[in-house]
């Protein structure tokens, strides 16, 4: 599975939410921190906070972004 990125949502929270949408629809879905502190583990960003990436498969892009809200 190669992934790409869909859209940066604020925090965890919003990208499981997402997550979710994709997943009920048959798309497979991950996330990951981005930004500064990234890569300093929960503590720093208190496990939720933060710009989070929403990852999907290349093949399902197209079909992920039909199911966006409309302001992303």
């Amino acid at each position: 599975m190669a992934e790409t990125s869909l859209t940066v949502v604020s925090n965890d929270l919003e990208a499981e939410m997402l997550c979710g949408e994709l997943r009920a629809n048959g798309i497979a879905c991950s996330y990951r921190k981005i930004g500064p502190g990234a890569n300093l583990g929960s503590y720093a960003m208190l496990g939720q906070g933060g710009p989070t990436e929403v990852l999907v498969d290349e093949a399902q892009l197209d079909e992920a972004r039909k199911l966006l809200p409309d302001n992303q």
